[in-house]
């Protein structure tokens, strides 16, 4: 790290916002405007009766009327305006209304509205190494009107290319799929992984005066080029999934057949008869297509 960091002169000014409550606008417009009609009035009487002192009462009176309507400015209600003197931070008006303050303040205004916005789709590589496609919506709003406009250059760009940042670093930690009981994917546990992506995105907007209210994946797929690959192993999966389910019950009737012959009395059978029995049940159960049965009619003699 360069050494010439470590002095306090080269770090960066942290600026917290302050609040301030600035005076009414009404009561200002109105005086404002006296003065400046006063004004104009002393000017006109000081000019028809060649008087010199009304004229320079009059400049004033109009230079201060001026003065004072241009320091009138209006807050609309869920948005603030930054107050700037020679730029030098000295507060944020949030109440909304006619306001007014010092003429020589610059104004900026700033929205504390919910926003949301949809991230590009961005081409990544998962955790196993698949390249994925994936999209997030996040919605958030700005809670401190210094740090947004002092701190970062462009809050509203910071929070596109930083949300970008950190769903790229979550889709390199999951796997698109779960391919181990219990293991958490991006597409089998999207509440957990919504949830670690909003900590991810506000742990660096924090910064930026951002609060992050919802963060989830709003598109998530295989990349084209081995979209169709990955669809014939997830299918290949399910049919695996599907034949051990049948096995299963498979297995699970023919000892309950088995037993019950023997149970009931219907019928002995020696060993050779019972994996005979067993083979073909299987055959019925498992199959794919239904079964044509033989039926033994016994000798023909000739």
């Amino acid at each position: 790290m360069d050494a010439s960091w470590d002095d306090p002169a080269n770090k960066p000014l942290h600026i917290k916002e302050i609040e301030i409550h600035a005076v009414p606008g009404y009561a200002a417009m109105i005086v404002s405007f006296s003065l400046f009609v006063l004004g104009v009035l002393l000017v006109i009487w000081g000019a028809n009766n060649q008087a010199g002192l009304p004229i320079g009462l009059a400049a004033l009176s109009g230079i201060v009327g001026f003065f004072g309507l241009i320091g009138l400015f209006t807050v609309a209600p869920n948005q603030a305006k930054v107050l700037q003197l020679f730029g030098a931070y000295k507060g944020t008006v949030k109440a909304p209304g006619l306001r007014w303050a010092n003429p020589f303040y610059t104004k900026n205004r700033i929205t504390l509205r919910v926003r949301n916005f949809e991230s590009e789709k961005l081409k990544v590589n998962d955790h196993s190494g698949n390249p994925i496609q994936i999209a997030a919506i996040v919605v958030w709003k700005v809670i401190d009107t210094a740090e947004a406009l002092f701190h970062v250059d462009n809050y509203e760009n910071f929070v596109r290319v930083q949300t970008e940042a950190a769903l790229r670093n979550l889709a390199t930690r999951y796997p698109y799929d779960a391919h181990v009981d219990g293991e958490m994917s991006l597409r089998s546990h999207t509440a957990e992984i919504a949830e670690h992506l909003k900590t991810e995105i506000q742990d660096r907007l924090i910064q930026a005066g951002v609060l992050v209210i919802e963060a989830r994946i709003s598109h998530l797929a295989y990349s084209p080029e081995i979209a169709g690959v990955m669809l014939q192993r997830q299918q290949a999966s399910a049919v695996i999934a599907a034949r051990s389910k049948i096995v299963e019950g498979a297995v699970g009737m023919v000892e309950m057949a088995l037993e019950l012959l023997s149970k009931n009395n219907i019928v002995e059978l020696d060993n050779e008869r019972k994996a005979q029995m067993v083979s073909n049940l299987l055959i019925v159960l498992c199959g794919d297509r239904g079964t044509q049965p033989t039926v033994n009619a016994g000798m023909v003699s000739t």
